[in-house]
């Protein structure tokens, strides 16, 4: 059992179900709870898949525990745990489903612990998940505790190339894009190129939207606008291997953050 019979058999579930953007949220909401800041802790440890408490009922991870990990089980049940751990299986899922969608390929290492309960996650999502309908200063509040810069605060933005928001998990509706499901610098150049107008979901969410094309953008996204993010903005509308360049290196700083003695290998 290698990597890559791992890979083949997440890409024909992606092929199947269309749902690479999922694979990229779950790994980010399971690694993106550390922080050193006022909250401190936190790493990837696939904790999402309990819900009898903590990360598997946060309000951010809706969609996760079942709609993601129900996409992976036949693999988790092949391979977990005797070659891979949940939490690798979920970092490698999402960066399959990256390159499966025309993104960069990025480099997968190995060697993080599952939780073996819900007790083994983080307090909470406040502080450590950004909200949608805020703005420059909380994205700082959220992602400068991790280490990440205001520059890696746009590359990993971009993710939002892909998938989109489903009102029944976070009460925003809509893609961010017209090809949701092409990783490329889309996100960017029509953040760039549309006039959005602010309109309420029917779950009560501030949101912004295009309405020839029906995409959207959140509040935090177009905050992204502002100086000194606007000028990272700019690039990666007009150079995608700047951007590819840029998402991955922060990508994988994201997805080790709080993790020893990773390998290269299983």
């Amino acid at each position: 059992m290698s990597v890559a019979d791992i890979s083949a058999d997440i890409k024909a579930v992606i092929e199947e179900k269309k749902c690479g953007p999922i694979f990229i949220r779950l790994s980010w909401h399971d690694a993106g709870v550390y922080s050193a800041g006022a909250k401190t802790g936190g790493c990837p440890n696939a904790a999402m898949r309990f819900t009898d408490a903590g990360e598997g009922t946060f309000g951010a991870n809706a969609g996760l525990p079942d709609v993601a990990v129900g996409f992976l089980k036949p693999v988790a049940d092949k391979y977990v745990p005797g070659t891979i751990s949940n939490a690798d299986l979920w970092a490698l899922a999402a960066n399959v489903a990256t390159e499966c969608m025309g993104g960069p390929k990025i480099p997968t290492r190995f060697g993080r612990k599952d939780a073996a309960t819900s007790a083994e996650g983080v307090e909470g999502q406040e502080g450590r998940l950004p909200d949608g309908d805020k703005g420059i200063p909380h994205l700082r509040e959220i992602f400068h505790p991790k280490g990440f810069t205001d520059k890696d605060i746009v590359a990993l933005s971009g993710a939002h190339t892909v998938g989109k928001c489903h009102a029944d998990r976070s009460g925003f509706d809509g893609a961010w894009t017209e090809a949701p499901l092409s990783f490329d610098n889309s996100y960017f150049k029509e953040m760039l190129a549309k006039e959005y107008a602010d309109e309420t979901t029917a779950q009560g969410c501030p949101q912004k939207k295009h309405g020839a094309s029906g995409t959207i953008m959140l509040i935090s996204d177009l905050a992204l606008l502002e100086a000194p993010f606007r000028e990272y903005v700019e690039l990666y509308a007009k150079d995608q291997e700047a951007f590819f360049k840029d998402y991955t290196a922060a990508w994988v700083k994201l997805q080790e953050n709080g993790c020893e003695g990773l390998r290269d290998t299983l």
